[in-house]
């Protein structure tokens, strides 16, 4: 898809290139509030979100939708150049067009996060590639939280919100025999001796009860019924059912 002649229709195969001279005269016509020298400057670097949207062909995310939103990056990176500043403008735009569509495929991510963790973990990654900059490392977490004015937790909490889910199948290793998936390297808790003896002593328990107190536990903790739920049921009241499911618990833990 990534390839295709058309994207948003528009024909990649025959967008324009500008050269730095002519890049240079648009942006000063457009200081000068000329808008045409803007739709200029759009239509010329278009090939610069193209390339951009490359990066993120395994996101399966329509293209369509990433070169909108890379759009948005570019008229951001046009809108706030510098001519002042030696530095070339693909330099300056791409870093804003990677940031606008991470941002979107942040926010349509299947797992919602609240828009502070979300804005916590923007400013954070801001702060990420300014460091990165000046310090010409990857910088530490403490250090980036020190410039945040945040503890270290919140900074990797919020990080960690808007990391992408994986597929418990996604490969991590192969050696050109079977596929090691997520799911191998996961333990499984629910299976160890401590939860099945845990589970008997509860089936022990609940055979010591009488039936209406079990039909009551049954109802409330195995089908997750509520207590005015379970009293409809049985034709009983709601502060009935709420007596006889403590006076129930309170057998059980006797037994077990």
């Amino acid at each position: 898809m990534i390839n295709k002649v058309e994207i948003c229709g528009v024909n990649t195969s025959k967008l324009p290139v500008l050269s730095n001279a002519k890049m240079r005269e648009l942006f000063c016509r457009m200081k000068q509030g000329d808008k045409k020298a803007r739709e200029e400057l759009v239509g010329g670097n278009l090939r610069l979100v193209l390339s951009v949207i490359q990066r993120f062909n395994n996101r399966g995310e329509y293209v369509d939708d990433l070169f909108q939103v890379g759009c948005i990056g570019l008229m951001k990176a046009i809108d706030n150049f510098d001519l002042g500043q030696n530095v070339k403008f693909s330099t300056y735009a791409v870093p804003m067009i990677i940031g606008e569509i991470r941002r979107y495929l942040r926010d349509n991510n299947p797992l919602r996060v609240s828009r502070s963790l979300r804005d916590v973990a923007y400013k954070a990654l801001q702060v990420r590639d300014s460091l990165v900059n000046k310090l010409s490392r990857e910088p530490t977490l403490t250090e980036i939280a020190s410039e945040l004015n945040l503890p270290s937790e919140e900074v990797v909490y919020a990080l960690d919100a808007i990391q992408e889910p994986i597929s418990l199948f996604e490969p991590i290793y192969h050696d050109g025999g079977d596929p090691i998936y997520v799911m191998d390297q996961i333990s499984d808790e629910k299976n160890q001796d401590v939860n099945w003896l845990e589970g008997i002593s509860i089936r022990e328990a609940m055979r010591k009860l009488n039936d209406r107190e079990r039909t009551i536990l049954s109802l409330r903790f195995y089908q997750g019924k509520t207590q005015m739920e379970v009293a409809e049921e049985i034709g009983i009241s709601q502060a009935q059912v709420s007596r006889l499911e403590k006076a129930a618990l309170s057998h059980m833990r006797k037994y077990m």
